[in-house]
């Protein structure tokens, strides 16, 4: 795969280097590459690790990778709480400034895509959670089913429908929950608001894209990494957030792929291979939405996750942005 290439380094704009990729693509590698050629502090960009006490499940960094970079935005939130884009924006922006005034170099790395958007080009004013609303579209969902919910936002809302996936059951409950709140559709009020946030315009977002050649083996891959959890401990690492009380299937936390579908093995709803399976698959369409999104930004610079060398491609390529 050869990268299409950006312009070098904007003048007078710090560089903050966007390492991105589906689930799977190897992003912690390159990016402690990247650490070794220049002196780095990452960013997670992850709506799961920044969960305390699920490790496993969200392959997070562990102790030895820490200590060869310092790493910001994990462990920072309890799983009976929730964490928005929007508080992600205002945290990745002070992280940003705190590394670039240690002289070091911010690399933000991770896969969930609307935490990258929210940075590069802020939020639109959209209506805060509503707890007893989210809570009976909840009930909905678990009664009618999510399919039924998604035909439901089809009726008020068909761009946003259009994009999310009948049991994409997160987003169809944001998605409804607006629609309610606002008495206009998510799509609309997302296409009023385009103003580029001024508080990032001295920054310069390189970014780099690590992207499958060949979709099955990234799904052979998704497959042996699900299991390589699996004999880690996963399942008592969700039997350990079961014994808590204030945790529940309708966090976002607990909705996270591999814990949901085992959350629901552990209450009895499914057979072990059953939720292995739900995992893979539920991994497999987040890598496809990832891509999708990534495919649709002709400015990143993307290189074959399946290539042996692919570590090095990228680090090769980012000299010309930093030496």
């Amino acid at each position: 795969m050869t990268p299409s290439l950006p312009p070098a380094n904007a003048p007078g704009r710090a560089p903050v280097i966007c390492l991105m990729g589906p689930t799977a693509a190897g992003k912690s590698a390159t990016a402690l590459a990247i650490a070794e050629r220049w002196p780095v502090e990452i960013v997670n960009v992850d709506s799961a690790t920044i969960y305390r006490g699920m490790d496993i499940g969200t392959a997070k960094p562990d102790a030895a990778e820490r200590a060869r970079v310092p790493q910001h935005l994990l462990d920072i939130v309890d799983p009976a709480e929730s964490y928005s884009a929007a508080r992600f924006r205002s945290d990745a922006l002070a992280a940003i400034a705190d590394i670039q005034a240690r002289g070091r170099l911010p690399v933000l790395a991770g896969g969930t895509m609307l935490y990258f958007k929210a940075l590069r080009e802020g939020l639109a004013s959209l209506p805060d959670a509503d707890p007893a609303l989210r809570e009976a579209l909840e009930a909905r969902g678990r009664a009618e089913g999510w399919p039924a919910l998604h035909a439901a936002l089809a009726r008020l809302d068909p761009v946003t429908a259009a994009r999310l996936a009948p049991n994409d059951s997160q987003r169809i409950q944001r998605a409804l929950e607006i629609c309610q709140l606002a008495g206009r559709p998510m799509s609309t009020l997302l296409a009023e608001d385009t103003t580029a946030p001024q508080d990032v315009a001295h920054l310069d977002f390189v970014e780099v894209s690590l992207e499958p050649s060949d979709r099955a083996a990234l799904h052979a891959r998704i497959a042996q990494r699900f299991d390589a959890m699996l004999a880690a401990g996963l399942v008592e690492e969700v039997a350990r957030l079961r014994e808590r009380a204030d945790l529940h299937a309708g966090l976002p936390s607990i909705r996270c792929v591999g814990y949901r579908q085992f959350w629901a093995h552990l209450a009895g709803e499914c057979s072990r291979a059953s939720a292995r399976e739900q995992a893979i698959a539920a991994t497999r369409q987040l890598a496809k939405r990832q891509l999708t999104w990534l495919r649709a930004r002709p400015q990143r610079a993307a290189f074959d996750c399946l290539a042996p060398d692919v570590a090095l491609q990228a680090v090769e390529h980012l000299t010309r942005y930093l030496d």
